[in-house]
């Protein structure tokens, strides 16, 4: 009795491991016949380790259904109710309903793809989450909406096989966050005809996963391309939805994300009134919002992003004083790990300080952007922002030894990218 090197190759070729092939095996045994299969690792094990050489006709299933080839290929003797006849190889008969008494439809296995499992949806999304900390870190990049393109094609890859409907809204939701993490790139970059394009593929996405968060991170990432093209009527409208979306509803957390986006439409009107209110409705939901289990791209959002909101709301409603006091406390909580998040809030600090009549110490303040990002070029969004600050800054103090040795560093910043 030898272990079986077959099985264990062709597992590695899968990346897969004991536990997972279980969950595999037994999503398969759910699909073919209706019940709930019970391997577990030590199963694998056995026919690893050669204990099992002749498994029975339930296991071969599994295994037939999640390699797409007969149990022969895989170092296995098939029972006598699988052995498939010679002269017809095509036309084998389903032993599922030798061994459990269910009648099924003939499938030629030469054909048969493996099914999909929520394994599968945990790998996917363990990509996934890559992108959104690289996101965190650099901002959007051409690099980083690639990689999430090429997600989310593997994502959808996978809802061409076998697999259960938790499984297929699990696979529809990521293949919302990947084209939603390209978009969000692509804002970044301020190509917004093409965030545009991506974010009404999301919305589709986000509709076949019946996800309410996967939803809720389409409205808001809709409701921020809106601002970014200062069109405060869909703005508004995005933002609208979002506040009255079932995230929003069931999770004072997701409600506080949407009424800050509200607010934000608000100051982008001109209706400063409004944006107060709505911030203030933000900032109580927040305060309810109990700790929980939430998807990892909300993890930007908290106190710290929330009185960085602040901030811009209340540089476009023109309250410069509370602007700078907001931008102050967001970058006093913010952590370190949110690196173009600290960085757009130092640049709505130093918006905030020029705008008070101290250009001097808006420039030091402006200064630091670089240092935050760490060499690594700005995203174009962001050297937005600093263009504006710059052209302040030059309209009001342009002869300054200051404001000179700001636009040397700015040069030298802007040939990096």
């Amino acid at each position: 009795m030898g272990a079986n090197i077959i099985l264990r190759s062709r597992m590695a070729q899968l990346g897969l491991t004991q536990d997972e092939l279980a969950a595999r095996c037994n999503d398969a045994l759910l699909e073919i016949t209706g019940r709930p299969g019970d391997m577990s690792s030590r199963t694998i094990r056995n026919l690893l380790n050669g204990t099992s050489r002749r498994p029975i006709g339930r296991t071969c299933a599994a295994l037939e259904h999640v390699f797409g080839c007969p149990v022969s290929d895989l170092g296995f003797s098939a029972p006598s109710s699988m052995q498939h006849a010679p002269e017809d190889p095509v036309r084998r008969r389903d032993f599922i309903a030798t061994t459990t008494g269910t009648a099924a439809a003939a499938v030629p296995l030469g054909k048969q793809r493996r099914s999909v499992g929520m394994s599968d949806v945990h790998r996917a999304e363990a990509g996934m989450n890559a992108l959104v900390e690289a996101d965190d870190r650099h901002g959007g990049r051409h690099a980083l909406a690639s990689a999430a393109l090429k997600g989310r094609a593997e994502v959808l890859e996978l809802q061409q096989r076998n697999a259960g409907e938790r499984v297929r809204r699990a696979l529809y939701a990521l293949a919302a966050e990947y084209t939603t993490i390209a978009a969000w790139s692509c804002i970044d970059l301020r190509d917004l005809d093409t965030a545009q394009r991506y974010l009404h593929e999301s919305t589709t996405f986000a509709g076949l996963s019946q996800d309410p968060p996967t939803g809720m991170r389409v409205w808001i990432n809709l409701a921020m391309l809106a601002y970014q093209r200062q069109n405060g009527t869909e703005q508004l409208a995005a933002a609208q939805a979002a506040t009255a979306s079932k995230a929003a509803r069931r999770d004072p957390f997701f409600g506080s994300m949407g009424r800050v986006r509200l607010a934000l439409a608000h100051a982008t009107m001109g209706d400063h009134r409004a944006a107060r209110k709505a911030l203030g409705t933000a900032q109580e939901s927040l305060r309810k919002a109990a700790e929980d289990d939430r998807p990892r791209w909300t993890a930007f959002y908290g106190p710290a992003e929330l009185n960085h909101l602040a901030a811009i709301i209340y540089n476009r409603n023109g309250e410069s004083a509370k602007a700078e006091a907001m931008a102050h406390r967001a970058l006093a909580r913010m952590p370190s790990e949110f690196r173009r998040n600290r960085a757009l809030a130092t640049c709505q600090l130093a918006l905030a300080q020029l705008r008070q009549g101290e250009p001097e110490q808006a420039t030091a303040t402006a200064s630091t952007v670089f240092a935050i990002m760490d060499g690594v070029p700005l995203p174009t969004r962001m050297r937005s922002l600093i263009g504006d600050f710059h052209r302040d800054l030059f309209r009001m103090a342009p002869s300054t030894t200051y404001a000179r040795d700001w636009a040397d560093r700015m040069r030298e910043e802007w040939s990096r990218a």
